[in-house]
Protein backbone atom coordinates (compact mmCIF):
# COMPACT_ATOMS: atom_id res chain seq x y z
CA UNK A 1 0.00 0.00 0.00
CA UNK A 2 3.17 2.60 0.19
CA UNK A 3 4.78 2.57 -2.81
CA UNK A 4 8.68 1.81 -2.43
CA UNK A 5 9.71 5.29 -3.93
CA UNK A 6 7.65 7.13 -1.06
CA UNK A 7 9.46 8.58 1.97
CA UNK A 8 7.52 7.74 5.49
CA UNK A 9 9.15 8.51 8.54
CA UNK A 10 9.51 6.25 10.85
CA UNK A 11 7.46 8.55 13.31
CA UNK A 12 4.76 8.94 11.36
CA UNK A 13 1.69 6.41 11.89
CA UNK A 14 -0.24 5.22 9.00
CA UNK A 15 -3.69 2.64 9.07
CA UNK A 16 -2.77 -0.13 8.07
CA UNK A 17 -4.81 0.28 4.41
CA UNK A 18 -3.31 3.78 3.92
CA UNK A 19 -2.23 3.88 0.14
CA UNK A 20 0.51 6.25 -0.38
CA UNK A 21 1.90 7.03 -4.12
CA UNK A 22 5.61 7.53 -5.31
CA UNK A 23 7.38 10.38 -4.58
CA UNK A 24 5.42 11.05 -1.45
CA UNK A 25 7.01 12.74 2.04
CA UNK A 26 5.39 11.88 5.29
CA UNK A 27 7.26 13.43 7.93
CA UNK A 28 7.49 12.91 11.86
CA UNK A 29 4.37 13.12 14.08
CA UNK A 30 2.09 12.81 11.23
CA UNK A 31 -1.09 10.82 12.21
CA UNK A 32 -3.19 9.03 8.96
CA UNK A 33 -6.19 7.27 9.57
CA UNK A 34 -7.96 4.47 7.76
CA UNK A 35 -9.19 4.30 4.31
CA UNK A 36 -6.71 7.57 3.18
CA UNK A 37 -5.54 7.84 -0.27
CA UNK A 38 -2.36 10.43 -0.74
CA UNK A 39 -1.69 10.28 -4.41
CA UNK A 40 2.21 10.99 -5.52
CA UNK A 41 4.51 14.25 -5.28
CA UNK A 42 2.02 15.28 -1.88
CA UNK A 43 4.53 16.49 1.52
CA UNK A 44 2.82 16.27 4.71
CA UNK A 45 4.65 17.30 7.83
CA UNK A 46 3.41 17.25 11.74
CA UNK A 47 2.71 17.61 13.88
CA UNK A 48 -0.84 16.56 11.64
CA UNK A 49 -3.62 14.26 13.06
CA UNK A 50 -5.77 13.29 9.58
CA UNK A 51 -9.10 11.32 9.49
CA UNK A 52 -10.35 8.86 7.66
CA UNK A 53 -11.25 8.05 4.37
CA UNK A 54 -9.18 11.33 3.04
CA UNK A 55 -8.07 11.62 -0.81
CA UNK A 56 -5.22 14.17 -0.84
CA UNK A 57 -4.12 14.34 -4.32
CA UNK A 58 -0.30 15.29 -5.83
CA UNK A 59 1.68 18.34 -5.67
CA UNK A 60 -0.76 18.82 -2.20
CA UNK A 61 1.80 20.52 0.58
CA UNK A 62 -0.24 19.59 3.94
CA UNK A 63 0.63 20.63 7.84
CA UNK A 64 3.48 22.99 6.79
CA UNK A 65 4.83 25.92 9.48
CA UNK A 66 3.46 28.96 8.60
CA UNK A 67 5.24 31.97 6.48
CA UNK A 68 3.89 34.17 9.70
CA UNK A 69 6.87 36.12 10.63
CA UNK A 70 5.59 35.81 14.50
CA UNK A 71 5.86 31.98 14.22
CA UNK A 72 9.34 30.61 15.84
CA UNK A 73 9.25 27.20 15.53
CA UNK A 74 6.52 26.20 18.13
CA UNK A 75 4.78 22.90 17.80
CA UNK A 76 1.12 23.67 16.70
CA UNK A 77 -0.70 21.30 14.58
CA UNK A 78 -3.29 20.83 11.85
CA UNK A 79 -6.15 18.54 12.12
CA UNK A 80 -8.25 17.27 9.36
CA UNK A 81 -11.80 15.05 9.80
CA UNK A 82 -12.91 12.48 7.74
CA UNK A 83 -14.04 12.11 4.03
CA UNK A 84 -12.36 15.65 2.88
CA UNK A 85 -10.94 15.75 -0.51
CA UNK A 86 -8.36 17.64 -0.86
CA UNK A 87 -7.03 18.13 -5.04
CA UNK A 88 -4.03 19.18 -6.58
CA UNK A 89 -1.75 21.89 -5.53
CA UNK A 90 -3.68 22.67 -1.94
CA UNK A 91 -1.66 24.13 0.94
CA UNK A 92 -2.43 23.89 4.10
CA UNK A 93 -0.23 25.63 7.07
CA UNK A 94 -0.16 24.71 11.10
CA UNK A 95 -1.92 27.27 13.56
CA UNK A 96 0.91 29.97 16.00
CA UNK A 97 0.58 29.89 19.27
CA UNK A 98 -0.76 33.44 19.43
CA UNK A 99 -3.56 32.00 17.81
CA UNK A 100 -5.33 28.77 18.31
CA UNK A 101 -2.08 26.42 17.74
CA UNK A 102 -4.15 24.71 15.40
CA UNK A 103 -5.60 24.69 12.05
CA UNK A 104 -8.86 22.57 11.74
CA UNK A 105 -10.86 20.91 8.91
CA UNK A 106 -13.68 19.02 9.85
CA UNK A 107 -15.22 16.37 7.81
CA UNK A 108 -16.78 15.90 4.21
CA UNK A 109 -15.04 18.96 3.06
CA UNK A 110 -14.14 19.53 -1.07
CA UNK A 111 -10.84 21.71 -1.10
CA UNK A 112 -10.30 22.54 -4.92
CA UNK A 113 -7.15 22.75 -6.82
CA UNK A 114 -4.72 25.24 -5.82
CA UNK A 115 -6.85 26.37 -2.48
CA UNK A 116 -4.85 27.75 0.05
CA UNK A 117 -5.92 27.45 4.06
CA UNK A 118 -3.87 29.89 6.42
CA UNK A 119 -2.89 29.05 9.74
CA UNK A 120 -5.06 28.76 12.82
CA UNK A 121 -8.36 28.45 10.21
CA UNK A 122 -11.64 26.35 11.24
CA UNK A 123 -13.34 24.68 8.08
CA UNK A 124 -16.07 23.07 9.20
CA UNK A 125 -18.67 20.25 7.62
CA UNK A 126 -19.11 20.33 3.72
CA UNK A 127 -17.86 23.29 2.47
CA UNK A 128 -16.46 23.52 -1.04
CA UNK A 129 -13.30 26.09 -1.26
CA UNK A 130 -13.03 26.31 -5.10
CA UNK A 131 -9.89 26.80 -7.45
CA UNK A 132 -7.84 29.31 -5.87
CA UNK A 133 -9.50 30.48 -3.00
CA UNK A 134 -7.34 31.96 -0.77
CA UNK A 135 -8.08 31.96 3.41
CA UNK A 136 -5.74 34.07 5.23
CA UNK A 137 -4.77 33.42 9.14
CA UNK A 138 -7.27 33.10 11.34
CA UNK A 139 -10.58 32.77 9.03
CA UNK A 140 -13.59 30.50 10.09
CA UNK A 141 -16.06 29.42 7.58
CA UNK A 142 -19.55 27.96 8.40
CA UNK A 143 -21.02 24.22 7.72
CA UNK A 144 -22.23 23.82 3.47
CA UNK A 145 -20.38 27.06 2.69
CA UNK A 146 -19.06 27.35 -0.73
CA UNK A 147 -16.55 29.53 -1.92
CA UNK A 148 -16.14 30.35 -5.58
CA UNK A 149 -13.06 30.39 -7.35
CA UNK A 150 -10.01 32.90 -7.06
CA UNK A 151 -12.46 34.00 -3.31
CA UNK A 152 -9.90 35.87 -1.16
CA UNK A 153 -10.54 36.55 2.78
CA UNK A 154 -9.15 38.73 5.06
CA UNK A 155 -7.60 37.06 8.16
CA UNK A 156 -9.81 36.89 10.97
CA UNK A 157 -13.01 37.14 9.03
CA UNK A 158 -15.85 34.45 9.84
CA UNK A 159 -17.76 32.94 6.68
CA UNK A 160 -21.49 31.85 8.12
CA UNK A 161 -23.05 28.73 7.08
CA UNK A 162 -25.18 27.88 4.63
CA UNK A 163 -23.24 30.96 3.03
CA UNK A 164 -22.00 31.64 -0.98
CA UNK A 165 -19.53 33.64 -2.58
CA UNK A 166 -19.25 34.68 -6.45
CA UNK A 167 -16.05 34.21 -8.35
CA UNK A 168 -13.46 36.62 -7.63
CA UNK A 169 -15.18 38.27 -4.09
CA UNK A 170 -12.75 39.81 -1.65
CA UNK A 171 -14.06 39.37 1.64
CA UNK A 172 -12.69 42.02 4.40
CA UNK A 173 -15.64 42.06 6.50
CA UNK A 174 -17.50 38.71 8.24
CA UNK A 175 -20.51 37.32 6.19
CA UNK A 176 -23.70 36.27 7.83
CA UNK A 177 -24.76 32.61 7.06
CA UNK A 178 -27.03 32.15 4.35
CA UNK A 179 -26.03 35.20 2.94
CA UNK A 180 -24.27 35.64 -0.78
CA UNK A 181 -21.77 37.89 -1.55
CA UNK A 182 -19.87 38.98 -4.72
CA UNK A 183 -17.27 41.63 -5.58
CA UNK A 184 -14.37 43.45 -4.60
CA UNK A 185 -15.23 44.99 -2.19
CA UNK A 186 -17.59 41.58 -1.57
CA UNK A 187 -20.85 43.27 -0.97
CA UNK A 188 -24.13 41.17 -0.10
CA UNK A 189 -26.46 40.79 -2.47
CA UNK A 190 -29.40 38.44 -1.41
CA UNK A 191 -30.19 35.34 0.35
CA UNK A 192 -28.32 32.19 -1.14
CA UNK A 193 -32.14 30.42 -2.53
CA UNK A 194 -30.66 27.76 -4.60
CA UNK A 195 -28.07 26.14 -2.31
CA UNK A 196 -31.14 26.44 0.37
CA UNK A 197 -33.70 24.93 -1.70
CA UNK A 198 -30.97 21.96 -3.12
CA UNK A 199 -30.48 21.31 0.43
CA UNK A 200 -34.52 20.96 1.57
CA UNK A 201 -35.34 24.15 3.37
CA UNK A 202 -38.43 24.68 3.15
CA UNK A 203 -40.19 27.37 1.34
CA UNK A 204 -41.16 29.20 4.84
CA UNK A 205 -37.73 29.05 6.11
CA UNK A 206 -36.45 30.67 2.73
CA UNK A 207 -39.17 33.54 2.73
CA UNK A 208 -38.41 34.22 6.41
CA UNK A 209 -34.38 34.55 6.05
CA UNK A 210 -35.37 36.73 2.01
CA UNK A 211 -37.82 39.24 4.65
CA UNK A 212 -34.54 39.12 7.41
CA UNK A 213 -32.15 39.89 4.68
CA UNK A 214 -34.70 43.15 3.32
CA UNK A 215 -34.44 44.28 7.39
CA UNK A 216 -30.67 44.29 7.83
CA UNK A 217 -29.76 44.90 3.89
CA UNK A 218 -32.68 47.06 2.56
CA UNK A 219 -34.14 49.69 4.58
CA UNK A 220 -31.38 51.70 5.38
CA UNK A 221 -31.27 51.13 9.13
CA UNK A 222 -28.07 50.69 11.56
CA UNK A 223 -27.13 47.33 12.25
CA UNK A 224 -28.75 47.14 16.10
CA UNK A 225 -31.47 49.17 15.46
CA UNK A 226 -32.18 45.58 12.90
CA UNK A 227 -31.26 43.41 14.94
CA UNK A 228 -33.92 44.64 17.18
CA UNK A 229 -36.50 45.23 14.41
CA UNK A 230 -35.84 41.37 13.84
CA UNK A 231 -36.50 40.24 17.31
CA UNK A 232 -39.51 41.96 17.60
CA UNK A 233 -40.97 41.35 14.80
CA UNK A 234 -39.93 37.98 13.69
CA UNK A 235 -40.27 34.49 15.17
CA UNK A 236 -37.65 32.75 16.38
CA UNK A 237 -37.46 30.05 13.99
CA UNK A 238 -34.21 28.12 13.96
CA UNK A 239 -33.18 29.67 10.70
CA UNK A 240 -33.46 32.89 11.56
CA UNK A 241 -31.66 32.20 14.99
CA UNK A 242 -29.10 31.35 13.20
CA UNK A 243 -28.82 34.04 11.02
CA UNK A 244 -28.87 36.56 14.01
CA UNK A 245 -26.54 34.80 15.70
CA UNK A 246 -23.88 35.03 13.02
CA UNK A 247 -24.51 38.59 13.12
CA UNK A 248 -23.98 39.11 16.57
CA UNK A 249 -20.73 36.76 16.66
CA UNK A 250 -19.49 39.26 14.30
CA UNK A 251 -15.93 41.16 15.36
CA UNK A 252 -14.75 42.79 12.29
CA UNK A 253 -18.53 44.05 10.89
CA UNK A 254 -20.72 42.33 8.30
CA UNK A 255 -20.36 42.94 4.57
CA UNK A 256 -22.72 45.13 3.74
Amino acid sequence: MIHGQAIVDPGARLADDVQVGPWTMIGADVDIGPGCIIEPHVVIRGPTRIGAGNHIYQFSSIGESTPDLKYRGEPTRLVIGDHNVIRENVTIHRGTVQGRAETTIGDHNLVMAYVHVGHDSVIGNRTVLVNNCALAGHVKVGDWAILSGYTLVHQFCQIGAHSFSGMGSAIGKDVPAFVTVSGAPAQAKSINMEGLRRRGFSADAIGELRRAFRVVYRQGLTLDLALTRLESMFEKTPELTVFLESIKASERGIVR
